[in-house]
């Protein structure tokens, strides 16, 4: 990961505050090396590329959409804007489209003052390391190649939610009839933006009667109502709405609809960890196969999959790199414990709208209230801490570390992971901003909060010997 200002460059796209580091020479600069790209990967195609583009509802995605794609026309490359749309829901138009590739203009769960190019491969997936690589040393050395004024390329728009609802309907063990038998009342916090146009839709195709679809936020203004990533302290209106509404769930998304938080029919939050662990559930109900999620993921999917007889592989955090690893072992399912849930059958891609089709669909199978399926699943307290990222290199930092606990249970697959034998703490630099994180999981918050301080205060010690030095 670079960081130059408020400028951060990772495998989780280019991202930055609008008109403090993110302006548009440098929407220009990076669009005008994708495109490029993207039209040397086309050679030998009888037509130009395509590239699909799509935004959140946040207040500069217009303009900065505006700009990217007309630098995607002056590189040759065909447009299809799918205006406001879901993160999946571009992933999904890449690959129905055969398009060369795509790019989301969300800056996630940010504040929205930030905004960001996700960029996309042909799959419809993010860019590897290695293809992000090439994309930043291109955008770095100013290494765009304009066509001339005839070679320009077309520009057309299109509504792709449809097509990515039909997508999921379409899925062999997702059955609207039974979904609707259940009469499921349900509230749904959109933030403001594309969740809010998104879930209600899927919702009613699913088989929940309009009148059962409670919104709240679902205009999609881009002035999100509170902080956008969906953890609890945020979202104590929707919390307090389910048994308000006597609802039998309440579904939270981030803006742009690739992280999916879920309230019980009790009004309690369901940790954005067991969202995955919920989907692999149901899933592992119906047909076997792995599983992959991340290094920081509960270890609560490990227990249910025990139940199930069923593996799981671990990866880096990153949603690229939880996808290649499943690609590895030709996984059932994926996700990370950010609420992401992937699901091969319809894209690689973390994908609120499918997880929310997943749970639904388990409620109908199980007939059991979200409550009950709730107080089943194995529960652990994590904490999500972090530090300023120190002048020291981050690497050398957790190297040190690991070299005093050579005798642990370690993984360096991404920073340092030390499992315990009830318990885990997993420190890594930020992709998308400049923190060191430091995760840790335990029986109990306090338990968790004592092991997180325990290692920061470790390595804020390492980090004053190491200036020292």
């Amino acid at each position: 990961m670079s960081n130059d200002g408020t400028l951060i460059t990772s495998i989780s796209g280019i991202r930055g505050i609008v008109g403090d580091g993110l302006d548009p020479s440098v929407l220009v600069r990076y669009a005008g090396a994708y495109g490029s790209w993207c039209r040397e990967r086309a050679e030998g195609r009888a037509c130009h590329p395509l590239v699909i583009v799509g935004r959140d509802a946040r207040p500069s995605g217009d303009a900065c959409a505006q700009i990217v794609i007309g630098t995607l026309r002056n590189m040759g490359c065909d447009v299809l804007d799918v205006g406001l749309a879901a993160t999946p829901t571009v992933e999904v138009a890449v690959l129905q489209g055969e398009a060369i590739g795509g790019i989301i203009l969300s800056a996630s769960h940010n504040p929205e003052a930030w905004n960001a190019l996700k960029l996309l491969n042909e799959k419809g997936e993010f860019l590897t390391p290695d293809q992000g690589e090439t994309i930043i040393d291109r955008a770095d050395a100013g290494a765009a190649s304009p066509v001339r004024h005839d070679e320009l390329g077309r520009y057309e728009t299109r509504d792709a939610l449809a097509r990515h609802i039909d997508a999921i309907l379409a899925l062999d063990l997702i059955d609207p009839e039974q979904i609707a038998a259940q009469n499921l009342s349900v509230v749904v916090d959109g933030i403001n933006s594309v969740g809010g146009v998104a879930l209600p839709r899927l919702l009613h195709r699913l088989g929940v009667a309009e009148d059962n679809v409670h919104c709240l936020h679902c205009e999609p203004t881009g002035h999100f109502a509170h902080p956008a990533e969906p953890r609890p302290d945020h979202l104590t209106e929707l919390t307090d709405a389910v048994p308000a509404h006597d609802a039998d769930l309440g579904l939270a998304v981030d803006p742009d609809v690739d992280r999916l938080a879920l309230v019980d029919d009790q009004g309690r939050f369901i940790l954005e960890e067991l969202t995955q662990v919920l989907a692999a559930d149901f899933l592992w109900g119906h047909r076997d196969g792995p599983f992959v999620t991340n290094l920081s993921s509960s270890r609560a999917i490990d227990d249910v999959a025990a139940r199930r007889g069923q593996p799981v592989h671990r990866s880096a955090v990153g949603e690229i790199n939880v996808v290649q690893r499943m690609r590895e072992v030709d996984a059932l399912l994926g996700g990370e414990g950010n609420g992401g849930v992937i699901v091969p059958a319809l894209h690689h891609g973390r994908d609120a709208l499918v997880g929310t089709a997943f749970v639904l669909q388990h409620l109908a199978d199980t007939e059991q209230a979200l409550g009950t399926l709730h107080d089943d699943l194995p529960h652990y307290a994590m904490v999500k801490d972090k530090l300023p990222l120190p002048d020291v290199a981050p690497d050398r930092l957790l190297s040190v570390l690991a070299e005093e606990y050579a005798d642990a249970d370690l993984s360096t697959i991404d920073g340092l992971k030390i499992d315990f034998e009830d318990r885990w703490v997993h420190m890594r630099p930020s992709n998308t901003e400049p923190i060191l994180r430091v995760y840790a999981e335990a029986p109990t918050e306090d338990n968790a909060q004592a092991l997180a301080d325990r290692f920061k205060n470790e390595l804020q010690s390492l980090i004053g010997t190491l200036e020292a030095a």
